[in-house]
């Protein structure tokens, strides 16, 4: 449907190519943070400057993933290198709250490693 603004025809917006992507990406990251809510939680009863760091890097990870996939050419590759440099603060926030006692190392590390591996898979998307 077309309206016009001030004599202006609208286009209506095109979808984005890669959505399914894009959903399956937010989708697993949102479920690695919902996995880390105890970690961020039981922080925050001892850091609140520490928890809410680590609740805005966490956060930042799939809006960034989001923005990226509605970007185009060089704009997208860096919003998926914000992506990345927010998971790599989480994974510091976390071994910092581990170091500092908040957290149980091993509880950390889980939280780590999935943010590891999912990495990888932003990595891979700054390299296309």
């Amino acid at each position: 449907m077309r309206q016009t603004v001030q004599g202006e025809a609208l286009q209506a917006p095109q979808a984005p190519v890669k959505t399914t992507l894009r959903n399956q990406l937010v989708e697993q990251i949102t479920a690695i943070i919902k996995r880390a809510r105890p970690l961020v939680e039981a922080i925050g009863r001892k850091d609140d400057g520490l928890e809410s760091q680590l609740r805005r890097s966490l956060s930042s990870i799939p809006l960034n993933i989001a923005e990226g996939f509605g970007v185009h050419g060089g704009n997208a590759r860096l919003r998926f290198r914000s992506a990345l440099g927010s998971l790599y603060e989480s994974q510091a926030a976390l071994r910092v709250a581990a170091a500092l006692g908040y957290v149980r190392e091993a509880d950390a590390e889980r939280s780590f490693k999935e943010l590891e591996a999912f990495g990888g898979r932003l990595y891979g998307l700054i390299r296309r």
